[in-house]
C-alpha cells in the first residue's frame, strides 16, 4: 500500500477532493437531473420543428412585375470600415430596388463620402441625415423611422450596413413574402469573414438563440433579423411605424413581435444563399456589442426571460460541466451514470445543431467544430448581459437605464 507524506496530497487525490466538495446532495442530484431530463424533452422539441422549415431563399431573377416595389433603408453609424460590400451588393440589384435610403446619424469616419460617391455612379442611392434623437429612443431605430417617412415604394426592406446583399436578392425576398403570404419577414445570412477566435464563439453564441426560441420561422416564440428585414409600407405605417420599438436593444424582435399581436402575418426564412454579413470586426468586439442584445429580454416578461435563462444554463451551459464531474463519481453513485448519460446526450445534440449550421457559414474548420467548447462562455454573456441594461450602443451614450424603457409582449 502506498502512503503520502504528512501534510501532503497526492495530485489525483486532490482532484477528487475538488470535486467532492462540488458533487451534489443524492437528492439534490436526482432534483436537477428530473429538471435537466424536462429541459431536455422541451429542446428537442423546439429542434425537431427545424425539419419542417421552408427551403433556403434563393436569388430570384429580376421580374417586370417586381418594378419600384422596394425601398432599401440603411441606418449608418461610422460605418465607412463596414458599408462598401452593402452598397456594392445593392447597386447590383435589378429594377425591384425603387430607392436606396441611407440615414447616417452624423458619421465622422467617412461613411456620408462613401455613399455619396455611391449616389453619383446610381440615381437610386439618396443620402439623409436624420435629425436630432428624441428621449427614449435608440439610434437605430430613429434612423429607421427616419428613413420610413422619406421612402415611397409598396415595400420597405431594413438593411444593416454590414450586410453584402447577393444579386437577386430584393427580387427574392420579396418573391418569398408573396409566396408564403407574410406582410412582414426578415431572413438569416450567412456569415462571413470570421476570424479564428469568431469562428469558436459566434456558434455558441448563436446556438442560445435557436435553444430558446426554436429554429427561426418556427413556433409561437416568434423571432427575425433586422439585418434583413422586409415589411409592407402601409402595414408598419399603420401599427407605428418603428416606434413601438423605439427603446428595444432587440428593436428587429421586438417590433416583429408587435406586428404579430396586431394580426399580421409574418415569417422568418434562411436567407443565407441571398445575403452575407461581417457582423464584427474582432471576437472581443462580438462578445461586447452582441452579447449587449442578445439576452432579448427587451422582447419578454422578465419571469420568462429568467426562466429562459435557466432553461439556457441546464441544457447548453451545464452539460460538458456536469460530464467532468459524473465521470469522476460514476462508481460512487449509479445516480452520477444517469447524469452522464442525459449530458452526453444533450452534447450529442449540440454536435448535431453545429453540423446544421455549416449552410449558414462561409468558413467552418476545426475552431468552429469545437464551438461546443465555448458553450458555458456563451451562457455565462447571457447571464451577466441580463443583469444589466446596456447605457451605451453603436457609439452613443445613453444617459441612464430608466431613460430607455422598452414596451414589453409576452410572448
Amino acid at each position: 500500500m502506498s502512503s503520502v507524506a504528512p501534510g501532503k496530497v497526492h495530485a489525483s487525490q486532490g482532484v477528487y477532493l475538488i470535486a467532492g466538495m462540488l458533487a451534489p446532495s443524492q437528492a439534490a442530484l436526482t432534483t436537477l437531473i428530473v429538471v435537466q431530463t424536462l429541459a431536455a424533452a422541451v429542446l428537442v422539441a423546439r429542434l425537431v420543428r427545424g425539419l419542417l422549415r421552408p427551403a433556403p431563399v434563393q436569388p430570384v431573377r429580376p421580374l417586370s412585375s417586381n418594378n419600384g416595389a422596394i425601398s432599401v433603408v440603411v441606418a449608418t453609424l461610422n460605418e465607412a470600415e463596414r458599408i462598401g460590400p452593402c452598397l456594392r451588393g445593392l447597386a447590383q440589384q435589378g429594377p425591384a430596388l425603387r430607392e436606396v435610403i441611407v440615414v447616417d446619424s452624423h458619421s465622422a469616419d467617412g461613411t456620408a463620402a462613401l455613399v455619396a460617391r455611391a449616389a453619383r455612379d446610381d440615381a437610386r442611392f439618396r443620402l439623409v441625415t436624420d435629425p436630432p434623437l428624441p428621449d427614449g429612443w435608440i439610434g437605430k431605430v430613429w434612423a429607421l423611422q427616419h428613413g420610413l417617412e422619406g421612402a415611397t415604394a409598396e415595400w420597405i426592406l431594413g438593411i444593416d450596413a454590414d450586410t453584402e446583399p447577393q444579386p437577386g436578392m430584393v427580387d427574392a425576398v420579396l418573391f418569398a413574402a408573396r409566396r408564403y403570404g407574410f406582410d412582414a419577414v426578415s431572413f438569416a445570412p450567412r456569415f462571413a469573414g470570421l476570424n479564428g477566435p469568431q469562428r469558436w464563439l459566434q456558434p455558441a453564441l448563436l446556438t442560445t438563440l435557436v435553444y430558446r426560441f426554436g429554429p427561426p420561422g418556427t413556433g409561437k416564440r416568434l423571432m427575425a433579423n433586422g439585418q434583413c428585414f422586409l415589411v409592407r409600407r402601409d402595414v408598419l405605417l399603420r401599427h407605428g411605424g418603428y416606434a413601438p420599438a423605439r427603446a428595444s436593444f432587440a428593436d428587429d424582435v421586438t417590433l416583429v413581435r408587435h406586428l404579430a399581436a396586431k394580426g399580421v402575418r409574418v415569417g422568418f426564412l434562411d436567407g443565407a444563399d441571398i445575403i452575407s454579413v461581417r457582423p464584427y470586426r474582432t471576437a472581443r468586439e462580438m462578445w461586447r456589442e452582441w452579447g449587449r442584445s442578445i439576452d432579448l429580454k427587451d422582447t419578454t416578461t422578465p419571469l420568462r426571460h429568467w426562466l429562459d435563462v435557466l432553461f439556457l444554463v441546464l441544457v447548453q451551459g451545464m452539460p460538458l460541466i456536469a460530464l467532468a464531474v459524473a465521470l469522476a463519481f460514476w462508481s460512487r453513485d449509479r445516480l452520477f451514470a444517469v447524469a452522464f448519460g442525459l449530458n452526453a446526450l444533450l452534447v450529442a445534440i449540440r454536435l448535431a445543431f453545429q453540423a446544421a449550421l455549416v449552410h449558414s457559414y462561409d468558413r467552418t474548420g476545426i475552431l468552429f467544430w469545437s464551438s461546443v467548447l465555448a458553450d458555458p462562455l456563451a451562457c455565462l454573456r447571457i447571464v451577466m448581459s441580463s443583469i444589466r441594461r446596456p447605457t451605451q450602443w453603436r457609439g452613443r451614450q445613453y444617459a441612464s437605464r430608466d431613460a430607455l424603457r422598452a414596451p414589453r409582449t409576452r410572448k
